[in-house]
């Protein structure tokens, strides 16, 4: 258990050190973090709204974060070229990033081709009932996706790497909020980069 709980400690502190440098990518962490919780919520009450909820709020600030405002040159603070960060990164990289947003983004298309999305759906009528719809292939997408990339990480590493992994993502809003709260104030206040990024956080 205490390997476990290290592997965890060292799963953050790389994730925070390597891919987190914006404050712009923070403070959009911490709007994707608050609203993971909320569909944290939902996902009791009505998988499917949950999912749009993560999907179409949380995930999409993310991802913004890290595609079009995190640095991607040579990071002097932690010695790593960014390609050696996107080589040894444990979770989906910007490469298997593309791929699951390309199939996330599809879904909708897909599902206004066939209604039913292959006998698996019932066909939608309105347009709630379509973006219910959309919901639900979003949620199985994102079991499957967190599954897949366990998987992998098992094969690939150890099944422990896989399973902390994925405890990590599952309770990454908090630990965004823990890290993340200050970051719009900074932000506010003209700091683009973090200069504590490089400073343990464990």
């Amino acid at each position: 258990m205490a390997g476990a709980f290290q592997t965890l400690k060292i799963q953050r502190w790389d994730d925070h050190r390597y891919y987190h440098h914006s404050r712009i990518n923070q403070t959009l962490h911490l709007i994707s973090a608050i609203s993971f919780l909320i569909s944290y919520v939902l996902l009791f009450i009505h998988p499917a709204v949950a999912a749009l909820v993560a999907w179409g709020v949380s995930m999409t600030t993310r991802q913004v974060g890290h595609f079009f405002f995190e640095p991607k040159g040579y990071d002097h603070i932690n010695d790593a070229s960014f390609e050696f960060k996107e080589a040894v990164k444990v979770g989906y990289n910007l490469k298997r990033k593309v791929v699951l947003l390309s199939i996330w983004a599809s879904m909708p298309v897909m599902l206004l081709i066939d209604p039913t999305f292959l006998n698996y759906l019932q066909p939608h009528h309105d347009l709630i009932g379509y973006a219910i719809n959309v919901g639900w292939l979003w949620f199985w997408l994102g079991v499957a996706g967190a599954l897949f990339r366990v998987a992998q990480l098992t094969v690939t590493q150890s099944l422990e790497t896989g399973v902390v992994w994925l405890i990590k993502i599952i309770t990454d809003p908090l630990h965004d909020i823990k890290l993340y709260w200050s970051s719009p104030i900074h932000l506010l206040k003209g700091q683009i980069i973090d200069p504590e990024h490089g400073k343990q956080h464990f």
